[in-house]
């Protein structure tokens, strides 16, 4: 029979586990920046940087997103893209061809392109948590299930809009789809790093607030949390993360899932102290690893939204078939 560990000892052996999985996306990052490079240094060094920055705030919303939105749900297995948010990214995108052209469109201005796409996000977002939510905590289950059906529309008038598509332009549009750290205009990731920043340090200063609520809404309200303003706020907040890193790069399907439960699995609590910064270096790790290992170790050009989505939707699977045992 094994030892019951101690809080200290708990604490001591999470604070390890945080070190060791820092150290091993520091030696990721160290890989992807270097390995493989052939040209000049202070070239190279810049333009992956900027890929690796872009990469290191889309970890830290894609991380936050997640763990919250599983917070105010109360389930391990859904995600902020079962809303629809991606499926309405890759709609306005498709819409944006089939109106203006995909030579319009790749030549319009990015800050354009990133706030239509972000306010678009957030008012979907704003808009079904406004029209749904009362007093009641079935209210967010309804909300998931009217998220899920407003994706399936979503993707029925995609697939409607793409077959009146040129064919020469539906290529142009694939490459919208997928996300993307190679092209991210420098002055919309500084704007997306300020606005996720600023979240992360409000979130930061909520945590205690937050384990409470993911005990549960009755046990919150006795404890006396306003359970029903703290969910609104935090859907919010899941919302404009979700809106501008998916605006910035494109959808990342399943990416929060995998760290966001992974995390809990290594660091064996539910506290927010540590599973949120647990999950945003998985990320960060899954990103750049992965991109080096897609690229330098396999020569691939492929996008590596589609290998997280496929590994991803199998760890989905298996979440649902444990689900009902644990």
């Amino acid at each position: 029979m094994a030892a019951v560990r101690t809080a200290p000892e708990r604490a001591t052996r999470r604070r390890r586990t945080l070190v060791v999985l820092g150290a091993v996306t520091a030696a990721a990052v160290a890989a992807f920046l270097t390995v493989g490079v052939t040209g000049a240094w202070d070239y190279a060094l810049e333009m992956r940087g900027r890929r690796l920055a872009a990469m290191a705030v889309v970890a830290v919303a894609v991380a936050l997103s997640t763990v919250l939105f599983q917070t105010v749900t109360n389930n391990r297995i859904l995600t902020p893209e079962i809303m629809g948010f991606d499926r309405l990214f890759v709609l306005v995108q498709t819409a944006g061809v089939f109106l203006l052209g995909s030579s319009t469109l790749a030549s319009a201005d990015p800050r354009l392109r990133f706030a239509v796409d972000t306010v678009a996000l957030v008012a979907f977002a704003a808009v079904l948590y406004r029209s749904l939510f009362s007093r009641t905590e079935r209210d967010v289950y309804v909300l998931v299930l009217l998220g899920v059906v407003l994706g399936t529309v979503f993707t029925s008038l995609t697939l409607l809009v793409s077959r009146l598509i040129d064919p020469n332009e539906f290529l142009t549009l694939q490459d919208l789809l997928f996300a993307s750290f190679t092209s991210v205009d420098q002055g919309l990731l500084g704007l997306t790093a300020v606005v996720v920043g600023v979240v992360a340090v409000g979130v930061w200063r909520h945590i205690p607030l937050l384990d409470v609520v993911a005990l549960g809404r009755d046990t919150a309200v006795g404890l006396g949390v306003e359970h029903r303003r703290v969910v609104d706020r935090v859907l919010l907040v899941v919302a404009v993360l979700v809106a501008v890193s998916t605006a910035l790069v494109g959808p990342i399907t399943f990416l929060g899932l995998l760290v966001a439960n992974l995390a809990r699995q290594l660091l064996g609590t539910h506290r927010h102290a540590w599973v949120l910064p647990g999950a945003a270096l998985l990320a960060l790790l899954a990103l750049a690893g992965g991109q080096t290992v897609l690229e330098q170790v396999l020569g691939l050009n492929s996008s590596l939204s589609i290998v997280v989505g496929l590994v991803g939707g199998i760890v989905f699977i298996a979440l649902l078939v444990r689900e009902p045992r644990q």
